[in-house]
């Protein structure tokens, strides 16, 4: 077993979550047993992959989507209740990690995409409350063929994407900020990128992606976020030696 406080400052450090304006907490949310064996992760703190943990007897969640955020109420509902009290009756840790986990150079949402398409020269792009969270990469020279990108995206994210096919033929350069992030297509539109990859769409983004020749793929918000937290838990098995289960909860969104 490895203390709860060496894990939680190994990932506090390694994704630097002090230097982002996030939109909630990020590192331990709730606080739990105090030792760890068991690890699970998974995209969003509902009660679903809380549940999962449990019946794993998981001593540590680690999730991208945490249970408390600036835009929510300052009040319990019934439904954070709800996982709330799961949590502190089987004494489960949450950790929650976000835009640190969306921005990583190498164990990130977007860079683990870029890697799974196939980019090159992969640099930082999306900024975003000061600092880039996206990363753009380019397909060699020669580009490919935008089919063969849908279908790369297709194999990433197991599942069929909104493409929205107004840019060339052959693609040699895209930009990709996960989750709900189309607002970014217009720094790939003013970097001259042939397609832009996110989770969700806006109702604006047919017309801009149509007038500047861009393609815009939203692959979905739960499909683009499931690489990074996945990896920290097998960071977080393979530093300290401790058993770590990815909870897969489905979401069309």
């Amino acid at each position: 077993m490895t203390a709860l406080d060496v894990i939680v400052a190994y990932l506090d450090d390694e994704l630097d979550i002090d230097g982002f304006d996030d939109y909630g907490p990020n590192g331990l949310q709730v606080p739990g047993a105090t030792d760890v064996a068991r690890v699970a992760t998974g995209v969003s703190a509902n009660l679903a992959t809380l549940e999962a943990a449990a019946e794993l007897r998981a001593e540590l969640v680690i999730v991208h989507h945490g249970l408390f955020w600036d835009f929510h109420r300052r009040a319990l509902t019934p439904t954070l209740a709800r996982r709330l009290r799961l949590l502190l009756e089987r004494e489960i840790s949450l950790a929650g990690y976000h835009l640190p986990l969306d921005a990583h150079p190498r164990h990130g949402n977007n860079a683990l995409l870029a890697d799974a398409l196939g980019c090159v020269e992969v640099v930082p792009f999306g900024a975003h409350r000061g600092r880039p969270i996206g990363v753009s990469g380019r397909f060699g020279d020669d580009g490919i063929e935008a089919t063969e990108l849908i279908a790369r995206v297709r194999g990433a994210t197991a599942r069929e994407p909104l493409w929205l096919d107004y840019g060339p033929p052959r693609v040699r350069s895209i930009g990709i900020v996960s989750g709900a992030a189309a607002s970014s297509l217009s720094e790939a539109v003013s970097t001259g990128l042939d397609a832009f990859l996110t989770g969700e769409p806006s109702e604006h983004v047919l017309g801009d992606a149509r007038e500047a020749a861009v393609h815009f793929i939203a692959a979905g918000h739960y499909a683009t976020e499931t690489r990074g937290v996945r990896r920290l838990g097998e960071l977080v098995a393979a530093r300290f030696g401790v058993e770590h289960h990815f909870i897969d909860v489905p979401n069309p969104i």
